[in-house]
């Protein structure tokens, strides 16, 4: 099993997950937050004063997938969030040892 952090904007959001679902992923995790990389920050200007934003509103999904899954996702999700603009994001993959469906007791891939 691997989990997908994928970084997006947020205007992209509703675009990523109906891509992943139509290719079957219904589970995912949405969360906001902030940050910056090579986009680094922008300055803006409020009441004639300017000033910095260092942390620019991104949208973080997460999603734990079998490992035959994991291409395909993250290729729907690059599709889906793409602008071709800096800020894009980035998706991280990284490899989950257990997954525990605390309902049923089920384990791993049974739990996704």
């Amino acid at each position: 099993m691997k989990k997908i952090e994928a970084i997006i904007k947020p205007f992209k959001l509703d675009d990523v997950r109906e891509a992943l679902s139509e290719i079957g992923i219904t589970g995912m995790t949405v969360t906001e937050v902030k940050g910056f990389g090579r986009q680094k920050g922008h300055t803006e200007l409020y009441r004639g004063a300017e000033y910095v934003v260092d942390f620019l509103p991104k949208m973080k999904v997460e999603l734990v997938v079998a490992d035959d899954q994991v291409e395909r996702c993250t290729e729907v999700i690059v599709n889906a969030a793409k602008t071709g603009k800096i800020g894009d994001g980035k998706i991280f993959v990284t490899t989950v040892e257990r997954a525990l469906r605390i309902r049923t007791g089920e384990e791993n891939d049974e739990a996704l």
